[in-house]
């Protein structure tokens, strides 16, 4: 099955960002800037024990405080409808999962008042030994029923050990990521108001403007918890200052916000987490330790591949990352395995840290193929392409569009990679030793489910309707466009209206599928809305469109080639990157300065991952130290000289009406593994471990 593709009008062209001047100007209302009349303002009181029980809570202090006007804790807060979901189960008993846990929260006229009494609270407790320690030696280590979102947790195809031992080329390497925290320039932060009807205290309407990445998901989550029908609450977010997955599922803090209106009826309130709270309170990307084997023959081709992951999860509630699933089809070979096994720890919940499973899954690969071809004197570049294939070893279907030969070509070609001295630790530029490196990236194209668009005439202009998010991604740009085309107008003739649950029924913005979903469904209602009523549409005419089943006649993927230069110097170690090129395969693009920008900003939080950001935990308190952007350090301008994005050609009728496929993501996949195999190139230095820190390199340095 095709799709009737969209024949490009609008799509395609670079118009400017139509949220771009409210940003600039600072009209654009974020959640927690919601104008609303008198708020009170909420912080939450944490846990300071990593595990036990609260013995005791004293609020006097707090309470007489002036200006406060609540406290609750678990003796006082209301009972939720549904526990099921631990992480949202705030305030429901005495019991201490994890430190920086809510155990109470305080309401005051103003956020210095409630910050002050927040401080007063005083919690007594019966601590117990905890454990916050991942390693791959454990003895409780468990295999999960499936990784996120539903796959199977291992697999296996051949013998690995039989084909390692036969094989005139292996690697086996353990190589790890660390804990990362998402950081988003916006807290996590909601605004909430509780509207009580007559019918008793289940009666009423919420009202929540949060910062969200799904106002549909979010109001789904917070009606199950509260026990209230979806339409008595109403979720709004028409801006997000980033959210790289951390926002993509509910969090505590915005049950605590909902709690905290109701415990105020008719007065909003406003919570806003501030950065510590984040490193305990809003998700992260699990630690992953991985086992990696590769053989080759002496072609280069894979005669085997394999990945045995460990990573963490917490005791309350299960996440584990698809950290393995790449490896499952993005080279041919015959002989594959991965597994997944947790470690439960009295850690905060992990969640989606942008591309879940992709990003960490990659690395240790990808620099384990870097080591392949250093075995073998092959060019690493070359022995990607020549275990390229156009058919998903997993499943045995083709792929529906797959250049990711093309995407090494070109970016050889602009990076200037022919010619390259193979040898480590042989070039210097003066006190610098230079390196080169590369990586695959891939990242699976989705479409979701339960998305609806409604296009409506007004007698002069066109209005799509649908409760879409945009993070910052470019929403509010490309949806016009791709509902010009589909009406065949000009894109000034269209206007778009997101983020609300007021709007028909959207997905998540997550897994790059957003554009993919909610355009499909804007094309529909576009197609359905042209049915009925041809070309010349009166006043108030309106038709509505759903997305339909994906093609499942094919495995559906972005790809790119990710290139790198290091410079290390030879006397302190410190690593520059002057150079980053990505070159992609990822479908039509709809809007080049959009794309352009997603591109440059996975990649640069790629290189973050490479040589600064680790979450580091004292296992002392079973708390992450570094938990603030003074300690947390994150990549920025300076840290890379000239970072390009390129794209090819790429005409896919398979994967949707616009041809398009995710962007978001796939940036920041496979760069890491090449920033790595840059300074192994430059020093001759092998770093397994990221980041890539300066006591790793100066004892090898020449």
């Amino acid at each position: 099955m095709t799709e009737q593709l969209l024949q490009p009008r609008t799509m395609g062209r670079d118009l400017v960002r139509r949220d771009g001047p409210a940003k600039v100007r600072g009209t654009a209302t974020y959640a927690y800037e919601t104008p609303v009349e008198h708020p009170a303002f909420c912080h939450p009181v944490q846990a300071t024990i990593a595990r036990g029980r609260i013995r005791s809570i004293d609020t006097s202090d707090a309470e007489a405080l002036d200006g406060v006007l609540a406290v609750l804790t678990p003796d006082n807060a209301e009972r939720l409808a549904s526990t099921d979901d631990a992480e949202l189960a705030i305030l429901q008993s005495d019991e201490v999962a994890f430190r920086g846990q809510f155990v109470g929260v305080v309401i005051a006229e103003t956020s210095e008042i409630a910050r002050q009494a927040a401080d007063l609270v005083r919690v007594t407790y019966d601590e117990q030994a905890h454990d916050v320690e991942l390693s791959a030696d454990r003895d409780d280590l468990y295999t999960p029923e499936k990784v996120n979102p539903t796959y199977p947790a291992d697999t296996a195809d051949g013998d690995v050990a039989a084909a390692m031992a036969a094989a005139p080329w292996t690697v086996e390497a353990t190589y790890t990521t660390p804990m990362l925290h998402n950081n988003p320039l916006e807290p996590h932060a909601s605004t909430a108001l509780w509207e009580p009807g007559m019918g008793g205290p289940a009666a009423g309407r919420l009202t929540l403007w949060d910062s969200t990445q799904g106002v549909h998901p979010a109001r789904a989550a917070v009606a199950a918890v509260l026990g209230l029908d979806r339409e008595q609450v109403r979720v709004v977010c028409p801006y997000v200052g980033g959210g790289f997955g951390s926002k993509g599922q509910p969090h505590a803090n915005v049950v605590l916000a909902a709690m905290a209106a109701r415990a105020l009826p008719g007065r909003p309130v406003k919570l806003a987490l501030t950065r510590q709270q984040m490193f305990s309170l809003a998700g992260y990307r699990t630690p992953t330790i991985q086992r990696v084997q590769a053989a080759a023959d002496d072609d280069g081709h894979l005669q085997a591949i394999a990945i045995d992951v460990v990573e963490q999860t917490s005791k309350i509630k299960e996440f584990a990352e698809q950290t393995g699933v790449p490896t499952r089809n993005v080279y041919a070979s015959t002989t594959r395995r991965t597994t997944h096994r947790l470690a439960a720890l009295d850690v905060p919940v992990p969640s989606w840290f942008r591309a879940p499973g992709e990003c960490p899954g990659m690395f240790g690969p990808e620099v384990a193929l870097d080591e392949l071809a250093e075995k073998m004197g092959l060019d690493p570049v070359e022995l990607r392409i020549r275990n390229d294939t156009q058919t998903d070893p997993e499943t045995g279907k083709p792929f529906s569009s797959r250049h990711l030969i093309e995407c090494l070509r070109r970016g050889s070609e602009l990076f200037g990679w022919d010619g390259r001295d193979p040898r480590p630790a042989v070039r210097r530029r003066g006190d610098w030793l230079v390196g080169t490196g590369v990586a695959t990236s891939a990242y699976p194209t989705m479409r979701m489910a339960q998305s609806t668009a409604t296009v409506r005439y007004d007698g002069s202009r066109y209005t799509v309707l649908i409760g879409a998010a945009d993070r910052g991604t470019g929403s509010w740009t490309v949806l016009p466009q791709i509902a010009a085309d589909a009406l065949d107008v000009p894109a000034d003739d269209v206007d778009v209206l997101i983020g609300d649950t007021d709007y028909p029924i959207a997905s998540v913005a997550g897994g790059s599928s957003g554009t993919a979903t909610w355009g499909s469904a804007i094309v529909e209602a576009a197609r359905e809305f042209r049915r009925k009523f041809g070309d010349g549409p009166e006043d108030g005419d309106e038709a509505q469109g759903s997305v339909g089943p994906a093609n499942e006649d094919y495995t559906m993927s972005a790809y790119g080639a990710q290139f790198a230069e290091a410079n290390v110097n030879v006397d302190t170690g410190e690593i520059r990157i002057p150079r980053l090129y990505g070159v992609f395969a990822a479908g039509r693009i709809i809007n080049p300065r959009t794309a352009r920008s997603q591109f440059i900003g996975g990649m640069t939080m790629g290189l973050s991952m490479a040589l600064f950001e680790k979450s580091v935990m004292d296992p002392r308190f079973g708390h992450v130290v570094n938990h603030d952007l003074a300690e947390y350090h994150v990549a920025t301008n300076a840290d890379v000289g000239d970072v390009q994005a390129h794209w090819v050609d790429e005409d896919d009728p398979h994967v949707n009406a616009m041809g398009s496929k995710g962007i978001g993501e796939i940036g920041i996949v496979g760069t890491a593994a090449a920033v790595s195999n840059a300074v192994w190139h430059a020093t001759g230095v092998r770093v397994r471990d990221l980041p890539i820190t300066l006591d790793a390199m100066l004892p090898a340095l020449p």
